[in-house]
């Protein structure tokens, strides 16, 4: 198929010079959505440069696979994911949750 570059456009602009600001518009929506992201895990985690949850609470696993405790009691059982205690607390290592969803 060939392209009709003579398609008249409705727009002030030049067809190279709209496609120019097009991606430049893009490119800056892009930036401001990953910055406000990075924020977001800042705030969430509460320490700068940590990017994902180091571990997850009993509460929350079962909220992620949405499950209960007794599954989840069930799977450190069979071996399909580790308990780590801290105190008197029991956490699940990110890198277990993720590999078990996979």
């Amino acid at each position: 198929m060939e392209k009709n570059n003579s398609m008249p456009m409705l727009l002030p602009y030049e067809p190279g010079e709209f496609w120019t600001q097009l991606r430049q518009i893009i490119h800056e929506e892009i930036a401001m959505s990953q910055a406000s992201s990075e924020n977001v895990v800042q705030k969430a985690f509460g320490t700068a440069g940590l990017t994902s949850k180091p571990l997850y609470k009993m509460d929350e696993v079962c909220q992620l696979f949405n499950v209960s405790r007794t599954t989840i009691d069930e799977w450190v059982k069979v071996g399909k994911l580790r308990k780590v205690k801290v105190r008197r607390r029991v956490y699940f290592l990110s890198n277990d949750v993720q590999q078990l969803f996979q």
